[in-house]
């Protein structure tokens, strides 16, 4: 659409209007307003976190220490699934875009569009949508473990006796903890809260010192979009990639594993002739809506689904008229659609 088309589009979606007179849209007849029929584009939505590991600078003395076996001294970095969601989506269908011609037979004082052109509502307003939004978790700042060593640990000549004198430094910890949650410590908190903030303090040296032999692991979410169209997933389709190593991948980059996605009609439309093809293309006094079939979509990964569900898909539905006699001067209808369908989600009337 041009321009000037669009400013024509808001002048008339702003200005009371005559009901509609369907006929195929064209471009540069602009005698009224345009809107489109969506069709459903698959959504995939997938979360996965990145782990990276670094090696403690104790590592080597964990065993020696702290009796702990399987730290390993060689830094890590993976990635893993969290969540994977699919959900249809509508987007503008360039077969099914109407012009509604004015009529003096009737009246629509108001219809709403959305910025796609997709129809929104008639005689009312439609509730902005809001836009699904995912937490993404991240691991907090890890503390300095060295603000918590002592001079003693600090001022040591060698790494092992480093090492040595912070084990001895976290079974201090404990045994501090343990005294005060047993109130044989010769200091005990005055209340809940005091102790509270004591062991909290306590547990958070513990875990820093401790960290220079374990190391640290941390987390981080990213959120990965894709879109596939119903028709291209009839068949297993490769919607994208996933490497352990370098995360998710478009479906182009071969250095990951395929994530296949399907899409199936459980019940197929009749098949519609060609005498009826033509027929629907003849002007129609109403307006045009969808009714969105049901499909059945899976997500596999190395042979496991990762997802089942069902989805509303238009492909899979009909196209339907809604009688402009609902549209006169003595009744005042309202209906409101589903954007992402075009689907009805409500007719009222005074």
């Amino acid at each position: 659409m041009n321009k000037n088309g669009l400013i024509v589009i808001a002048m008339l979606a702003a200005a009371p209007m005559y009901a509609q007179d369907i006929v195929p849209y064209v471009p540069g007849e602009n005698e009224g307003i345009v809107y489109f029929l969506p069709k459903t584009m698959m959504e995939i939505n997938v979360i996965a976190t990145k782990v990276t590991y670094t090696p403690g600078d104790f590592c080597q003395y964990a065993n020696r220490y702290l009796r702990m076996n399987h730290v390993t001294s060689q830094p890590e970095s993976y990635w893993k699934f969290k969540q994977i969601e699919v959900r249809g989506t509508g987007v503008p269908d360039s077969t099914k875009a109407y012009i509604m011609k004015l009529s003096d037979k009737s009246v629509a004082s108001n219809i709403e569009v959305t910025d796609k052109r997709l129809i929104r509502a008639i005689n009312t307003n439609l509730p902005a949508k809001e836009e699904k939004t995912y937490k993404l978790e991240k691991s907090e700042p890890n503390e300095n473990a060295r603000q918590y060593m002592t001079e003693e640990i600090l001022m040591a000549g060698s790494t092992a006796k480093m090492a040595e004198l912070t084990a001895k430094e976290i079974y201090n910890i404990r045994e501090s903890k343990n005294l005060i949650l047993r109130g044989q410590a010769d200091t005990m908190p005055k209340d809940g809260a005091s102790l509270k903030l004591i062991i909290d303090n306590l547990d958070k040296q513990e875990k820093a010192l401790t960290e220079m032999f374990t190391g640290i692991t941390q987390s981080e979410d990213k959120l990965f979009t894709f879109y596939v169209a119903p028709e291209d997933a009839a068949e297993k389709y490769v919607a994208f990639r996933f490497s352990e190593k370098l995360g998710v991948l478009p479906r182009t980059d071969l250095a990951g594993e395929p994530i296949y996605i399907k899409l199936t009609n459980p019940v197929p439309m009749p098949a519609v002739s060609e005498e009826e093809k033509e027929k629907s293309k003849k002007r129609q006094k109403g307006i045009l809506y969808n009714i969105p079939g049901k499909g059945n979509v899976t997500v596999s990964f190395k042979g496991k689904k990762l997802v089942e569900d069902q989805l509303q898909v238009t492909q899979f539905g009909s196209t339907e008229l809604l009688v402009n006699d609902l549209f006169n001067r003595k009744i005042n209808t309202r209906v409101i659609f589903n954007p992402e369908t075009g689907a009805i989600v409500k007719i009222d009337k005074d």
